[in-house]
Parts: C-alpha cells; structure tokens; sequence
C-alpha cells in the first residue's frame, strides 16, 4: 500500500513555499513537487524590491532558496517529480507522477502561471537583464529610459500604460494592424503622448546578449520583409501567461483562459461544488495581481485552510 501523506504541495514558488512552511509548521510533513520549473518566476528574477522586509531589495533565487530552507527547517521534504494524472475524486486523492503514485488527503495546487514568450534564443539569454515578463516587478529599473512592450491586448495596454510612469518612452510592438485589446483600453494607450505604436512588426532579435544587457531589438516588417533596429534599454511581453492547470480540467472548474477558478479565496470547485481537501493559491488561479506577496499571502490561507479540513477529519 503506498502511504498516505497529510498534504501534498503541487509547485515551489512564493505560493507553494509558504503553504509549505505553514503547514510543516503545522506538523503535517508536506510533499513539494517541485515540478518543471522549481521555484517559480522569481528563480529567474534578478532583483526583487517589493517584497517586504528587504530594504535593499534581494535575488529572486535568493529569496526562493531562503524560502524553502525554512520550509525544510519545519519538515517539508521536497522532491523534482512531474505530475502526470490526478484523481481528485478519490479519497485519498491519487497522483500519479514521474517518481511514482502519492495518496493524500489534502492537495494544494500552487502550480504558477508561465509567462508567454516568443522564443527567440536572444530574449532567453537577457531575461531579467532588461528582458520582462511583469511590468510592476521591473519597471521602477527603466525610469527615463526608452523601451518596448510587445502585444496586441489587454495585457500589453496596460503594461505599456504602467510602463510610462518610469520610461521615458514606450513602443509598443504588434505583429498585426489590429488589436485584440478592448476599446477603452485601446483609446487609453493611443492617447498617452510617451505611448508609440508600430504595427504589422515582428521582434526577430533581442540586441544585447554580448553585454547581457539589453541595448535594441532587430524589428520586421510582415508587410514588406524589411528589417530595422530600435534602439530600447527593456523589453516587456505582454502576450500573457498560461496557468499551469491542464490536469485539473474536466475535473475542477476553470475559467476561459484555463485560471482554476476559487470560492472563498482557495477552495477549489467542480461544477460549483467545492472539492473536498483541494485547494488552490497563487498565479494558477489569480489572473490580476500576479506578485510573490499575493502569491505568498494566498499560500498561507490555502495552508490553513488544508490544516482545518484536517483537523476537523480527526487528522
């Protein structure tokens, strides 16, 4: 008989780490799987200057390696497994991984959100070097300076919008003449005067690498075939993120864009119904705030919540 765990802890980001230190502080020896990418967003953060109590800011790494000392320090054992399958309907709840099934009675999925990139080498090798996905984490590093947002939605407007409160100017980058964006944030981009937009334009190179700084972007015209550099010091996506929930759907609700969507801040639901001992917290159901504090706070309260079920199921 495989044994059966207390808790379960899908994810090792600022989300998944503070379940972690909750709960072993709980004494319910929680399970991290660590899962694809261990620590998160901010395991490719440079520096990180929102997170309370650091006033001089901290390395994202950093602060995710402080985190899951301490969750180690109360008990949590963490180990790099991929989840494969879920049967959230059994009792206990059955994973099955890349290191073999667990039983647990009480899952907390903390898988994250990924950002979407456009996958150029380039633009890999200068994330965190002037190469964004957040525009709240990093745009206090470009005050005065010239950058660019690449999308066409929602999420680009309002990144570029944040964006000039510290640049001096924003470009904004789209591979088609029209947009995706609403109207009302549409009208608001277009009327900023630090707002410009170049259309029908492809990023096929982020300039900079040598110097693991970024310092232009070689552009493309999809109209004509014609090639140009815009000389930026940041570049932002704004093409949004995907949830990591595949395995959850059919068996947990989800939102349009695949959020897992919450009742009462964590409590997971199928068809309306909450799951009982699932819980959900941080990006994979939190599609506004995004940030490691929200994260951190929402993997508190799915933690205690984890330890009452418990509690109250004599465990």
């Amino acid at each position: 008989m495989t044994d059966i765990r207390d808790t379960v802890i899908l994810g090792s980001g600022c989300a998944g780490l503070t379940a972690a230190i909750y709960t072993g502080r709980a004494s319910l020896n929680p399970l991290v799987l660590e899962g694809h990418e261990p620590g998160g967003q901010l395991s490719i953060t440079t520096l990180v200057e929102n997170f309370p109590g650091w006033p001089e800011g901290i390395q994202g790494p950093e602060l995710i390696d402080n985190m899951k000392k301490q969750a180690t320090r109360f008990g949590a054992t963490f180990q790099l497994a991929h989840l494969n399958k879920v049967e959230l309907s059994s009792h206990p709840i059955k994973l099955f991984t890349s290191a073999g099934e667990i039983h647990t009675r009480t899952l907390i999925v903390a898988s994250g959100a990924s950002a979407r990139w456009l996958g150029i080498p380039s633009e890999q090798a200068l994330i965190g070097h002037g190469v964004s996905s957040c525009a709240t984490c990093d745009g206090f590093f470009f005050r005065g300076k010239e950058i660019a947002v690449v999308g066409g939605g929602d999420s680009a407007m309002e990144e570029a919008l944040f964006l000039t409160r510290f640049a001096s100017k924003v470009t904004l980058l789209h591979r088609r003449e029209s947009f995706r964006a609403s109207k009302i944030m549409l009208e608001r981009a277009m009327a900023h005067p630090n707002i410009e937009f170049r259309t029908n334009t492809l990023v096929k190179e982020v300039l900079g690498v040598e110097e693991k700084d970024v310092r232009g972007v070689l552009l493309e015209d999809v109209t004509t075939g014609g090639e140009s550099e815009l000389p930026i010091s940041g570049l932002f996506l704004g093409i949004g993120h995907i949830p990591n929930a595949v395995f959850f759907g059919g068996q947990m609700d989800l939102d349009e864009d695949g959020y897992i969507k919450t009742t009462g801040n964590v409590f997971t639901t199928h068809r309306g119904v909450v799951i009982p001992g699932v819980f959900a917290c941080g990006d994979v159901q939190d599609r506004r705030y995004r940030q490691a504090i929200t994260a951190a706070g929402s993997g508190c309260m799915a933690a205690l919540e984890a330890e009452k079920y418990l509690e109250e199921r004599g465990h």
